[in-house]
């Protein structure tokens, strides 16, 4: 079965967009990624319109957005989730938000090919986005909920395991709990969720059928004070 699908995030400072094409069992994915604090509405479209060109695809091809559902920054992720509404309701096409925890850990697997990982996202005001993942041949497993919390209070669901961190929540590294310290052999701080995992996990989604119309998608934000409802 032939797709073509379109991944855009903006949830941290990094901005990104992916193309993943697929012909038959031939799967490739184009991507583009920057860090451009502050520039996320200037620099989205253009990358969006650089990998369809790159690919020779115009948007009409296309059969399916993604976008970066959070959680992150909330600016950056409504200007992705806008931008994803936009193309979706443009092309009537379904529209699927990835977890940017679980796009961390499903790069943190490609790149590093760590089996049990921890993605932390910085929240600010002392606290981090954070979830435990279990990642084996490609395929991401939860082993927690995704959660908003202070590094303190977070803890690993298991302890015989040698755990990796990924995700700015670890410029936090000191104020995690002494037992996060003992299991944990590795963390890296400056690595950012991409489109171009979060367009292999929305190809996965596509296929179990769990698109979304572009009105009913929204933003993962987890703190329950803030949020961006649907117009009455």
């Amino acid at each position: 079965m032939s797709l073509h699908l379109l991944a855009l995030d903006a949830s941290s400072s990094a901005c990104s967009a992916a193309l993943l094409r697929r012909d038959g069992e031939h799967e490739t994915c184009l991507a583009r990624f920057e860090m451009t604090p502050r520039a996320h509405t200037r620099r989205l479209m253009p990358m969006v319109n650089d990998v369809l060109s790159e690919a020779g695809v115009t948007p009409a091809q296309l059969d399916a957005v993604a976008f970066g559902r959070g959680p992150g920054s909330f600016t950056g992720l409504r200007i992705a989730a806008g931008t994803a509404q936009g193309l979706a309701f443009g092309l009537d096409c379904p529209l699927i938000g990835v977890s940017t925890l679980e796009a961390l850990a499903l790069q943190a697997h490609r790149r590093f090919h760590y089996r049990y990982v921890v993605t932390a996202i910085d929240a600010r005001m002392g606290e981090i986005y954070a979830a435990a993942w279990h990642c084996a041949d490609g395929r991401i497993s939860a082993l927690s909920d995704e959660a908003v919390l202070p590094p303190a209070r977070f803890s690993l669901p298991r302890q015989d395991t040698d755990w990796a961190g990924v995700g700015t929540g670890f410029t936090l590294w000191e104020q995690f709990a002494a037992e996060v310290h003992v299991a944990m052999s590795q963390h890296l701080s400056d690595i950012e969720p991409r489109a171009e995992e979060m367009a292999w996990l929305a190809a996965r989604d596509f296929d179990s059928g769990l698109g979304q119309s572009a009105y009913d998608a929204q933003p993962v934000y987890l703190r329950n004070d803030v949020a961006w409802k649907k117009p009455a």
